[in-house]
């Protein structure tokens, strides 16, 4: 969570829909004041799921089409320390859902000894209800971060988290997780400016990272497709695509905030299949071709962009510590 949401400079040559943007609905809910992560069910047929921001109770909401809650339930053996992130996945052997909590926010950077994401199973019913959450405790290989992203590989079932950094990176969990040790995300990838959420393409062919003015999307490789332009709105914090994987969805905190679809371009759609994730590939070499990549794609921004964008986002940062350590 970030306490200013800044008129920032939008990066330019973006990727046009061949569709407008719409608005779906606007979350009724008057609990949902704060939603940080955003998933489509994968066995409820146009069910969405959100969750709160910090300072919430560990629990997430099931809305439907327009809006209205259907369910809301509480997550047992789970903390909400500070939730940022959710995602969704289907379990192979079962076709379960499987839903991801990530409590991964540290605005401080290292202000906790680790971070947790948890594991719970979709509902069978969209009835209040309390259900059980397995968790993962994670710490980053080259020192604690900030994060507000997960998103899980639906061809590998691979977990990776994406910082909100300046220089952010897509960490990469190991595919088998434990309960019983923390894990180890390490660096795959380069990621855009202050990253918000992420989101893995249902068939896998391609990711999204949100930024607070636009969205990148990705090959599985790391390499860039292309930025899409997203609507205007209050704080941008949540970012997924849609069942058919044909578009994107994105929403804002902020009481009755709205939820809005943006239509993929055709040309977008047929890049991010067009080259198959080698079986084998060197970590850092990834991350080095997309960081000359993202390098490349920002320099549309002015330097007087940049520094006034700096600028805010340290003033932040600031007020963020402040507030964390008179809360500790």
């Amino acid at each position: 969570m970030t306490v200013l949401a800044c008129a920032l400079p939008a990066a330019p040559a973006m990727a046009a829909a061949d569709e407008a943007e719409e608005k779906l609905f606007t979350f009724r809910d008057a609990r949902i004041t704060e939603s940080s992560g955003l998933a489509v069910s994968p066995t409820h047929a146009g069910i969405y799921y959100t969750h709160n921001d910090s300072s919430a109770a560990a629990e997430f909401f099931a809305v439907d089409g327009a809006g209205r809650t259907k369910a809301a339930f509480r997550v047992s053996g789970a903390q909400a320390r500070d939730w940022e992130a959710m995602a969704a996945s289907k379990d192979p052997a079962t076709g379960r859902g499987v839903l991801w909590f990530a409590d991964i926010g540290d605005n401080l950077d290292g202000a906790w000894p680790d971070i947790s994401i948890y594991k719970v199973m979709e509902p069978a019913s969209l009835r209040d209800a309390t259900v059980p959450a397995v968790r993962y405790r994670f710490r980053y290989a080259d020192g604690a971060r900030n994060a507000e992203g997960i998103m899980v590989n639906p061809r590998t079932g691979r977990l990776s988290v994406v910082s909100k950094e300046f220089t952010g990176a897509v960490y990469e969990a190991p595919l088998k997780l434990r309960t019983g040790r923390v894990n180890i995300l390490r660096k795959a990838a380069a990621a855009p400016m202050m990253a918000t959420d992420a989101a893995y393409a249902p068939d896998g062919s391609s990711y999204v990272v949100r930024t607070y003015f636009s969205a990148t999307l990705f090959r599985p490789s790391g390499d860039i497709i292309t930025k899409i332009s997203m609507p205007p709105l209050d704080q941008a914090e949540s970012i997924a695509y849609t069942a058919d994987g044909k578009a994107l969805l994105t929403g804002s905190e902020g009481a009755r905030s709205p939820l809005y679809r943006v239509p993929l371009p055709e040309r977008a759609l047929a890049s991010a299949d067009s080259r198959p994730t080698p079986s084998k590939s060197d970590p850092s070499k990834k991350a080095s071709v997309a960081a000359a990549e993202t390098a490349q794609d920002e320099r549309g921004l002015s330097g007087q962009d940049i520094l006034i964008w700096l600028a805010a986002a340290l003033g932040a940062t600031a007020v963020i510590a402040v507030i964390a350590r008179r809360s500790r």
